[in-house]
């Protein structure tokens, strides 16, 4: 029987692309442009959703 793999908790914000280099417009001094990394802010730039944490039902 095969086994089934799965499916990776992906980050639903950035769909696992956690992470972009964003130019400034600017150049260095040897020519090449001047590069900022930046990472999603729901994960952090993990590309993985943290599992929530199951709400608690409360009553009598």
């Amino acid at each position: 029987m095969p086994q089934h793999t799965p499916a990776p908790r992906l980050c639903r914000d950035c769909d696992g692309h956690a992470s972009a280099m964003v130019t400034t417009g600017t150049r260095k001094s040897d020519g090449t442009r001047t590069l900022i990394r930046v990472d999603c802010p729901a994960c952090q730039g993990t590309g993985h959703r943290t599992p929530t944490a199951r709400l608690v039902r409360a009553g009598k």
